[in-house]
């Protein structure tokens, strides 16, 4: 009896061991591109490009694209929220500083950038491998669908532009002042023989 349960978990032991090495290869990978944030927005484009021109050849699948768009819509509202929301857990007052004597408090993302690239990607890929099934091309009427989408996105994004202006927050860069830190004193004092 002991050498059937042994003899079944050996003979799915590679079947295992290969799964589990390609997902630690493909984990390795995603690693290595964690600080190279252009080249994975490039590499998303063109995974996007490469959606978009099959669902403009296939002039079907409008109902995926409509799910990967409140989708994406979804993730970019993560993306630009704050972690901690100042408007639902008002207990400990503001988190962010609202005047120039508060205490510095950065940004931090309820969805940072690498996780909002990731899902982003994957969803594309996810609607991508859709479209090669029948089952999933449902007829509708897509400008309807477009409509309802750019309706929605101009509401939301309203809605947290409010809520980005009342807690006075950005969720970008841009604009921000920059500090240089410390100056190394080895490099000023000018004791080098150079």
């Amino acid at each position: 009896m002991e050498g059937v349960g042994a003899e079944g978990a050996s003979a799915a032991s590679p079947v295992a061991q290969w799964g589990n090495d390609v997902w630690r290869m493909y984990q390795y990978y995603l690693d290595k591109s964690t600080p190279h944030t252009v080249h994975r927005w490039i590499g998303t484009f063109v995974v996007m490009a490469i959606y978009c021109l099959r669902v403009y050849y296939v002039q079907g699948f409008y109902i995926i694209a409509y799910g990967l768009g409140i989708y994406i819509l979804n993730l970019l509202i993560g993306f630009l929220s704050p972690l901690v929301d100042p408007e639902i857990d008002p207990s400990d007052g503001p988190l962010l500083p609202t005047k120039g004597s508060d205490e510095f408090k950065p940004f931090i993302r309820r969805l940072p950038e690498f996780k909002f690239w990731y899902s982003f990607t994957k969803a594309f890929v996810i609607a991508f491998v859709m479209t090669f099934f029948s089952m999933f091309d449902v007829p509708v009427f897509w400008p309807i669908l477009l409509c309802y989408w750019i309706v929605l996105f101009v509401l939301t994004m309203r809605r947290q532009i409010a809520h980005m202006i009342k807690f006075k927050y950005i969720p970008f860069n841009v604009g921000k002042q920059k500090y240089g830190g410390k100056k190394s004193s080895a490099g000023s004092s000018g004791s080098r023989g150079d």
